[in-house]
């Protein structure tokens, strides 16, 4: 078998003139010697893109170029050429066919950037500065692409102010770097290197670039006060405001830390004043931060100093630290007074007699021409000096006022100077005193001779017009030189029963009890307590007069007895007579001989109020019995037949009510107020829907008596004093008939 032809690459020049151009390939197939041949071509360059650029002789087989290659686009081609027989039938093997297009030097090179940026610090050492690059299109295996850097112009900023060579470059790499020391940026600013690049080693094609390398800044420079001494003036009381700048100046790279300035200000104890930077100007602006005082200091003197933000750099030149002086002078203004606090507080004891200095020294005016007056008392406790502001008690305090809340008493003054007012509140936190001694109430009650030393007493109960701690728990003591057959048991911090240490007589007796209170100092009173000891019924009432006698073991004379027998018929018989003329007979039994007011339809006092009207209330106050409720018994003791009222506590004390009209009428107001608070502070005042006790008529009343006893014939008809000689036991019935 014969072999294939192996036909060596073609080598075509780029941008070839002669076109076309026939190449020095032809191709001849065997088989033309049995016949006719035809030759064809296919690949890039003929039917592929880029078509049309070589053709192939279909008869010579000869192959040319159509039109000038360029190295650039395509560097070379790969074709299969065809024998073919006139029926189109291939004769032979494609033979493949290489096409090298040659380079030829037609590009010049370029540097990659139309500028090159580069920084370099001033005062360094030779250094690197940068590099540029560059690049050629033509073939970079041949010498058309070989290149070669070169620095041919050097330009300051400002123009002329470096006139050596201070810069190189690498011819091959590109790299430029400073050939000498000495760059001062305050005196250069920067650099522009007018750059070429050359291909064939430099002696071709060649092409120019720029270059800009900026000079950097180190902290070199010092910042200096210029001027070195200042003059302000400020007003007093104010604050925040600008008062003067002061001026620096730095030759470094302005806007950068090394230029920045940064101010301190000493010769200033109390913190008045501040300095901050400017950041445009670099101007140290000095303000007020805390009010001036012109009456305290009227000119203050500070020193300045400045550095920058960045540490100098050793480079720098060895000076001290700028400083300058600034002279301020306070500007004196019409000064509003103030109060030293606010609110103004005093503690004081309730006692405090009228004319004790309470407080001093209250406000503060630089001006001194101060004018105090009382703009808020409600009660007229205070008094304040107009020159000085001294507040004095003018009137005793009182801890039950309306106008004290939690102990403290608030009231408001007021300090002019120079037409401008301030006010303050003046906040009194009254303490307690131990002002009043205990009372110790009911005077008056009934004690069953029968129960002896164990069984029913007296309840009594002490009160006392002070507040906790000078009040309750009380202590009750029977001194033993006014009273040796009594004794007071306490039962708790506010009540006591009184009962009798031996078994005593039917009477009345004088109780004297000593009532101490917790207070500092202890203050104590002296209560008598008038008590009857009488006979009890079977519910631990007292037993009526008569039945008290007969059910005595004292025995009487006859002629008495017959007395007392008379008496009780001729009071049957008025009592009998007085129900006929009147038509009340509503009892069952004629022998009851009580006295009662009936009421037919009366409202009431509310579901608490499930009794009749209490007769007790329209007795005289002299004769009145007892308080329901004060009579004490032991556990187990019947329950008494008298009605306990729980719509108002009788058993509590009530308030001194002022009774003797001001000797002042400017006082008449404080009167009224003090009996108002009396009245609202009462709790023996019964609620709204019960009957309201005004007040009593007294003795020498023109008005008739209610006793049913006095109503049908008048007391001075008959004369009974005889009734009082009969003893204690008769005194009930002695005091009914009594014609006074």
């Amino acid at each position: 078998v014969k072999r294939d032809w192996i036909i060596p690459p073609i080598r075509v020049l780029e941008n070839s003139r002669q076109v076309p151009e026939a190449l020095v390939q032809q191709i001849k197939s065997d088989k033309i010697f049995t016949g006719e041949v035809f030759y064809k071509l296919e690949g890039p360059g003929v039917d592929q893109e880029p078509k049309n650029l070589f053709e192939i002789d279909d008869k010579t087989g000869v192959i040319r170029s159509k039109r000038p290659l360029d190295r650039e686009k395509y560097n070379s081609f790969t074709l299969k050429a065809f024998a073919l027989s006139p029926s189109g039938e291939r004769l032979e093997n494609p033979t493949t066919i290489e096409i090298v297009v040659l380079d030829q030097n037609d590009n010049r090179p370029a540097f990659t950037q139309s500028q090159f940026i580069g920084t370099v610090s001033e005062f360094s050492v030779p250094t690197s500065v940068m590099s540029v690059s560059a690049t050629d299109a033509d073939d970079p295996t041949t010498e058309n692409a070989f290149l070669s850097y070169s620095i041919i112009g050097q330009e300051s900023v400002p123009a002329g102010a470096v006139t050596k060579v201070m810069f190189g470059i690498n011819n091959q790499t590109g790299a430029i770097y400073t050939r000498d020391v000495g760059l001062d940026r305050e005196v250069v600013k920067s650099f522009r290197l007018k750059l070429q690049i050359a291909d064939m080693g430099g002696m071709g094609l060649t092409g120019e670039g720029l270059a800009i390398v900026h000079v950097t800044d180190i902290n070199n420079n010092a910042p200096q006060f210029s001027p070195a001494s200042y003059s302000f003036t400020a007003a007093e009381n104010r604050m925040g405001g600008e008062i003067g700048r002061v001026n620096v100046t730095d030759r470094d790279d302005r806007g950068t830390g090394n230029w920045e300035a940064k101010y301190t200000i000493s010769n200033d104890p109390e913190g008045n004043f501040d300095i901050s930077a400017d950041p445009a100007t670099n101007q140290g602006i000095l303000t007020v931060v805390k009010p001036l005082d012109f009456e305290a200091q009227e000119e203050h003197i500070l020193i300045l100093t400045v550095e920058n933000l960045n540490p100098l750099s050793n480079k720098a030149p060895s000076l001290p630290v700028s400083t300058a002086t600034v002279v301020v002078t306070v500007v004196n203004e019409n000064e509003a007074p103030s109060f030293r606090e606010e609110p103004i507080q005093i503690v004081v004891l309730e006692s405090v007699p009228p004319g004790t200095l309470l407080k001093s020294n209250i406000a503060f005016d630089p001006d001194n021409s101060n004018l105090y007056e009382i703009i808020r008392d409600p009660e007229r406790w205070l008094d304040i000096s107009r020159d000085t502001g001294d507040i004095t008690a003018r009137r005793n305090f009182n801890m039950r006022s309306p106008h004290v809340k939690n102990s403290i008493y608030n009231a408001v003054v007021k300090v002019t100077a120079g037409g401008v007012s301030t006010t303050a509140t003046v906040s009194i936190t009254l303490k307690e005193t131990n002002d009043f001694p205990p009372q110790l109430f009911p005077l008056r009650g009934s004690v069953c001779r029968d129960a002896g030393p164990t069984g029913s007493g007296l309840l009594v109960t002490a009160a006392d017009g002070d507040l906790a701690p000078h009040a309750a728990p009380f202590t009750f003591q029977i001194p033993a030189d006014l009273s040796a057959n009594w004794t007071a048991v306490r039962v708790n911090g506010t009540h006591a029963v009184l009962h009798p240490l031996v078994e005593v007589e039917a009477g009345e007796y004088a109780v004297t009890v000593l009532v101490s209170d917790s207070g500092s100092p202890v203050l104590s009173a002296y209560s008598q307590v008038n008590i009857t000891v009488c006979l009890c019924d079977s519910f631990g009432d007292c037993k009526s007069e008569a039945g008290a006698v007969l059910g005595s073991s004292v025995g009487i004379s006859f002629i008495a007895l017959i007395i007392i027998m008379a008496c009780i018929a001729l009071l049957l018989g008025r009592r009998h007579h007085i129900r006929k003329e009147t038509g009340l007979l509503v009892g069952e039994s004629e022998d009851d001989i009580r006295d009662n007011v009936f009421n037919y339809d009366e409202q009431g006092g509310g579901e608490e109020d499930e009794n009749a009207f209490n007769i007790d209330l329209l007795w005289n106050p002299q004769d009145a019995p007892s308080t329901p409720g004060s009579y004490y018994r032991a556990p187990g003791f019947p329950r008494g037949k008298q009605p306990l009222r729980r719509d108002a506590p009788h058993n509590l004390p009530s308030p001194t009510y002022p009774r003797r009209p001001p000797a002042d009428p400017t006082d008449i107001e404080d009167y009224i107020n003090d009996g108002l608070e009396a009245a609202d502070n009462d709790p023996n005042v019964p609620p709204y829907d019960t009957a309201l006790i005004y007040d009593y008529e007294g003795d020498g009343s023109l008005a008739g008596s209610l006793s049913s006893i006095a109503s049908g014939s008048s007391d001075g008809d008959q004369d009974y004093d005889y009734l009082n000689n009969w003893g204690p036991r008769f005194q009930k019935l002695a005091n009914m008939y009594d014609p006074r």
